[in-house]
């Protein structure tokens, strides 16, 4: 029990752009009396004035609410006005914000996240290693990367650094240079074929890889016709380039300002949809890589300035269930749950909830008791990695008001802080399509801890909202009730206008409201990010045999005996048009599938469990799937609605392997 209890504390720093030295949240006087311009929510500091939920300003649509209705926001300011009655009586722990980053310092942090930190310091001497990554990149991101890399050059020039500082010009004329030299070979073809479906000509496709001047294909007219189609194919940066310069982006803009959101829908791709978890750790870093750059990109050109907030300093617990990092949490829930992903504390409320049945009438909005509520997290406390926890105790309306207060009592908050701030800006950018994109971006940077408990929070959202007839809890109700847990941050010791906070209660709102409708769509990862990762991985491959060449030819070995033993053994034992499709955990026996136009995924894996023995025989379907691994990607898990000719086409040099999915 000794472990549960509370512990000398971590400390956690990161950016925060706004205010210079300053404390937040400090107890001011003596005798504790605590300063009347602050008060704070769970771990948030909250400015005062933003708590006034019962004057609360006048309604006034603007372009932020157009999915709010007057009556739908009244939840909003009830929530508003629960939270701090529950938190009148919880002590505050100590808030420091730290300096304020010089000029250029955040825009160097932004390109060490976007893997780029190689440009500057003591390896800024061989940026060769970004040369392959800066190649890949579509126009507008390259001119993200471009205005970063000149900021923080004009300020490390200022500096007097001395290291090298590379001109910004230099470091894109080699990118120029490489492309320029490249050959058109097997490889590029492969990953530009099939691309884009909405791409009719070669040249288009050819853009895409060799991207002498334009460096991803132009958005068609037919692309921006589909109002209920997301086209994850192209990068969403140029989808607006184009959209700006088009008639019909005016006419999109009025339609969004429907109080019925659209039903947007992803078409089907025949090389398969890739999820979040579905690639390996190596080329998922890449996506993110890509992910910062490309939403960065998408705020530049919307006119929305992207800056990462460096978190405040919080002396935080190390071990208990409230106030708990989520990370700290993971590591000690996985000591008794090997390979959990949620917290089983979260888990386990979303459970109690349940069980008392989504039916019931003002589910999540109306709220436990608030003493009842601080005497049943001090019993958990106690109690819950005991297992003497007494779960009868707990009425559904309380384990609803706990599962709240977790959210809000997290350290960093779910939304994390260096993109709070940029979930909170996707109100203001023009249409419903691009916010849905730039959602999707955002959710792929979480990190993983705080994107796998902002699913299963999304999945238990909706699933109460499909019993919105018995429970009156619509999509609308739930967002204006969750949206303050989740947004809580926004403050930070600022002041802010009525008008400021009703359009901020009713922008987060909104963009709560797109999270659960949406969830499905921004788990996926976009096409021309994948696309991006395999032309990345071509070339890299390409290097690496160019320097084992060089290796071979030090050491004198017989270069065309190496090169025959390097073709892929695939090309000499399996016929064309035909794979061979593995098990190796599973089977000792691979099989020799013919591919065909209308052949699936979903086919391969039905034949090998029809054909198989052994361990295999008590396999379901739904427990293991196809992979596609190497060649271009590292690894990728397959979708059952896959085309595996289209497929092969992109990448043939793949092994296909049958295996289970890692938890």
């Amino acid at each position: 029990m000794s472990w549960l209890s509370s512990s000398q504390g971590v400390v956690l720093t990161a950016y925060h752009h706004s205010g210079k030295d300053r404390a937040v949240g400090e107890s001011h006087g003596k005798d504790g009396e605590q300063a009347t311009s602050s008060r704070r929510y769970g771990q948030y500091t909250m400015n005062q004035e933003i708590t006034k939920v019962k004057e609360k300003p006048p309604f006034d649509r603007s372009s932020s609410q157009d999915s709010v209705d007057e009556v739908s926001m009244e939840d909003y300011w009830i929530e508003l006005e629960n939270i701090k009655k529950s938190n009148e009586n919880r002590q505050d722990q100590e808030v420091v914000v730290v300096k304020e980053p010089d000029e250029g310092e955040l825009e160097e942090e932004w390109l060490k996240e976007a893997g780029l930190s190689n440009l500057f310091g003591e390896s800024a001497e061989d940026p060769q290693e970004s040369m392959v990554f800066l190649s890949t990149l579509t126009r507008t991101q390259a001119a993200a990367v471009q205005k970063r890399v000149e900021t923080v050059s004009q300020t490390l020039r200022k500096k007097n650094k001395q290291y090298q500082i590379p001109d910004v010009r230099d470091i894109f004329a080699q990118q120029r240079e490489s492309k320029e030299k490249a050959p058109d070979g097997t490889e590029s073809q492969s990953v530009r074929t099939n691309e884009n479906k909405y791409q009719g000509k070669d040249d288009q496709a050819s853009n895409l890889v060799a991207g002498e001047k334009e460096l991803i294909p132009p958005v068609p007219e037919e692309a921006l016709a589909s109002e209920t189609d997301i086209n994850l194919e192209v990068s969403f940066a140029e989808q607006a380039v184009n959209q700006q310069d088009s008639p019909k982006a005016r006419t999109q803009k009025s339609k969004d300002n429907d109080t019925l959101l659209p039903s947007f829908r992803l078409p089907k791709d025949k090389t398969g949809t890739t999820k979040i978890g579905d690639l390996a750790p190596q080329d998922m870093k890449k996506v993110c890589y890509l992910t910062l750059i490309e939403l960065t990109a998408l705020y530049d050109i919307l006119g929305i300035e992207l800056k990462q907030q460096k978190a405040v300093k919080i002396k935080t617990k190390d071990s208990g269930l409230f106030c708990v990092p989520l990370t700290v949490l993971l590591e000690q829930d996985q000591k008794k749950v090997p390979g959990t992903r949620i917290p089983l504390i979260f888990q386990k409320l979303i459970s109690r909830i349940e069980e008392g049945s989504l039916e019931t009438e003002g589910l999540l909005r109306i709220p436990g008791a608030a003493v009842r509520i601080k005497s049943l997290c001090q019993e958990l406390e106690a109690k819950f990695y005991e297992g003497t926890f007494n779960w009868e105790s707990v009425k559904q309306h309380d384990a609803a008001s706990l599962l709240k207060l977790f959210i809000r009592e997290l350290p960093q908050p779910l939304l994390s802080v260096e993109y709070l701030k940029a979930f909170q800006d996707v109100q203001n950018l023009p249409t419903k399509k691009q916010q849905l994109q730039a959602l999707n971006l955002l959710v792929i940077l979480l990190p993983d801890a705080n994107r796998d408990t902002l699913k299963a929070l999304l999945e238990f959202l909706q699933r109460v909202i499909d019993n919105k007839e018995k429970n009156k809890m619509t999509v609308k109700n739930v967002a204006m009730v969750m949206a303050p847990n989740l947004f809580m941050c926004h403050a930070l010791g600022l002041k802010s206008s009525e008008q400021q906070e009703f359009a901020m209660a009713s922008g987060t709102a909104n963009i709560m409201n797109l999270l659960i409708k949406y969830q499905t769509l921004l788990w996926t990862i976009p096409k021309f990010l994948v696309n991006q990762v395999r032309k990345q991985n071509t070339e890299n491959l390409k290097k690496d045999k160019k320097t084992m060449k060089k290796l071979l030819k030090k050491m004198a070995y017989d270069r065309e005996k190496h090169e025959k033993q390097d073709k892929s053994t695939n090309d000499a034992d399996v016929p064309q048009g035909v794979i061979r499709v593995q098990a190796p955990h599973l089977s000792k026996v691979s099989m020799a599938i013919q591919l065909t136009e209308e052949l699936k995924a979903s086919d391969v894996l039905a034949r090998f469990l029809s054909q198989a023995s052994g361990i295999a025989q008590t396999l379901k379907k739904e427990e293991v799937f196809l992979y596609e691994i190497g060649g271009n990607i590292g690894e990728r898990c397959l979708d059952d609605d896959t085309y595996m000719k289209d497929l092969y086409q992109l990448n043939p040099n793949a092994e296909w392997v049958i295996k289970s999915k890692p938890s």
